[in-house]
């Protein structure tokens, strides 16, 4: 009798799933055993926890995978509390001389590898009969380590150094296109799935339910506007992707609006895929072949703003995270700049994580992060450009940690990489000096809706009468206006926190002397 544990770590779906299809497939393996672990202890860290937004989409995500290995597969899923390395070290001592293997994907974190470093240890020390099969390529398209270890690799600054990239360790396909492999489907199983005697460490969704209910008492009656999972992400696909070849082929990142669909404020101008891809509900290579289909049949954009260059950008940060040291950090990381920010400033930080600076546009997309999880990619440059080298002054990892928290589409290597890069301290970030104006016209580069501006009134409901003409700075309205308005500046929202004019000049001074200080 031989088992296979598989363990799902990032990769929350049953399509083009390579541990899973191999442990039902193979022919070594008579059973199986599919697990999640989660560590309750880390999950609701007072100080480190994550948000209600983040841990509910985990949730549903589990929950719809359950369901559909019901459906598709006659197994189940069984989630597991405790440390990672505990909970294998517990289930690989409950079975006697049959083999088993534990199946999953390669995962690029430190902590990550770090675990599964131990958990080698751990099998060699103890003469453990664990066998490990780890997949690579299952989060991203490329082989991570095997680019990074490659003789010829340096660390990537552009899309023309990733354009390099791919072509060396990808190729070419029959269309001209990158030689991505194709997505594998649902396996179909025939495998029987283990049932485990009691096991205090099982913990099952009703469970879990209750856990967050009890750290989030106040969020229970909340109705998320992501819902997470496999089956969303697939249906999300279908409607923005799939057979959709106006949007994909004339897809340009930077010139989606930031603030949303105009009749809905929740729904992004863009995929809003995000989520998806990074717990694993949607593959990449799936997304990455599906607007490949559109490429075909007509004109389309190019890298980096096509949806295939956004996704290589993606495996940009991903190739960093695992070749530079300190990636995290803003010391001893060849890829951040030492700056003198200021010293941590706990009444700024609060006012730009509450949405209360009193610049409505930092303060909406602030709100919107804080409501839904999340945010465009043009608000996450408006704001931590604001809170860095724009007014605030405040170190990027301070406004990283709140990101980490909250988004539900977090990702420890592109968030960090985006923060590196809007903060202006890494190597392929842009020029320190361009400074998004945070009260922006039609004309802005943020590509904020003005003449209506409803995305701002419907996050910041004081300024909801404003007219348009005072909306973005309504410190300037006369106080008749504030008035008629019913919104008091001072009163009933905040007034600037800083004058956005004299911070930038006196930011943008600060920052180069901290580069001149560097070279010197």
């Amino acid at each position: 009798m031989s088992t296979a544990i598989v363990w799902f770590r990032k990769s929350l779906r049953l399509h083009d799933n390579e541990f899973l299809t191999w442990a039902c497939s193979s022919d070594d393996i008579d059973r199986i055993l599919p697990v999640f672990i989660i560590d309750l202890e880390d999950l609701f860290d007072e100080n480190h926890g994550i948000s209600y937004n983040r841990i509910r989409f985990l949730q549903e995500s589990l929950e719809d995978l359950n369901a559909r290995m019901e459906e598709k597969l006659d197994s189940n899923l069984t989630i597991f509390s405790g440390k990672s390395l505990d909970v294998i070290k517990s289930l690989s001592s409950q079975f006697n001389d049959e083999n088993v293997y534990l199946a999953y994907e390669y995962c690029s974190e430190p902590v990550s590898r770090k675990m599964v470093s131990s958990l080698n240890s751990w099998i060699i020390d103890n003469e453990s009969s664990l066998i490990l099969k780890e997949f690579s390529s299952q989060h991203t398209l490329l082989d991570i380590e095997q680019v990074v270890s490659s003789p010829d690799y340096k660390n990537p600054k552009s899309m023309k150094d990733m354009e390099s990239i791919f072509s060396r360790h990808l190729g070419r396909n029959s269309f001209g296109f990158y030689d991505i492999t194709l997505p594998l489907p649902v396996p179909s199983n025939s495998k029987s799935t283990m049932t485990l005697s009691e096991n205090k460490k099982i913990l099952n969704f009703d469970e879990l339910e209750l856990i967050i209910n009890q750290n989030f008492p106040n969020n229970e009656d909340v109705t998320n506007y992501f819902l997470g999972g496999e089956t969303e992400a697939l249906s999300r696909l279908s409607s923005k992707i799939v057979g959709n070849t106006d949007f994909v082929n004339g897809f340009q990142k930077p010139k989606t609006c930031s603030t949303n669909s105009e009749n809905e404020p929740r729904e992004p101008s863009t995929t809003g895929l995000s989520p998806y891809i990074s717990h694993g509900c949607l593959s990449v290579r799936m997304l990455w072949t599906e607007c490949e289909k559109s490429y075909l049949i007509g004109e389309h954009t190019k890298p980096p703003q096509s949806l295939h260059g956004q996704m290589m950008f993606r495996e940009m940060f991903y190739l960093l995270s695992r070749s530079v040291e300190n990636w995290d950090q803003d010391f001893e990381n060849d890829n951040c700049k030492s700056i003198d920010w200021g010293e941590y400033d706990l009444e700024k930080i609060n006012a730009w994580e509450s949405g209360n600076t009193g610049f409505p546009l930092i303060d909406a997309m602030m709100r919107q992060l804080d409501k839904t999880g999340w945010m465009h990619h043009l608000g996450r440059h408006a704001v931590s450009c604001f809170l860095t080298r724009g007014q605030l002054w405040q170190n990027w990892i301070h406004g990283r940690d709140v990101f980490e928290r909250k988004l539900i589409d977090s990702d420890w290597a592109l968030n960090n990489g985006n923060w590196l890069w809007l903060a202006g301290v890494a190597p392929f970030s842009m020029p320190y000096y361009r400074i998004y104006n945070p009260c922006p016209d039609s004309k802005s580069s943020l590509n904020v809706e003005t003449e209506n501006a409803n995305f701002v009134r419907y996050w910041v409901p004081e300024l909801s009468a404003y007219p348009s003409k005072y909306i973005f700075e309504p410190h300037l309205a006369p106080i008749s206006v504030q008035i008629s308005s019913q919104c008091i500046i001072g009163e009933d929202y905040p007034m600037p926190i800083v004058d956005r004019k004299i911070t930038r000049k006196e930011n943008i001074e600060k920052f180069k002397s901290s580069v001149q200080r560097t070279k010197n």
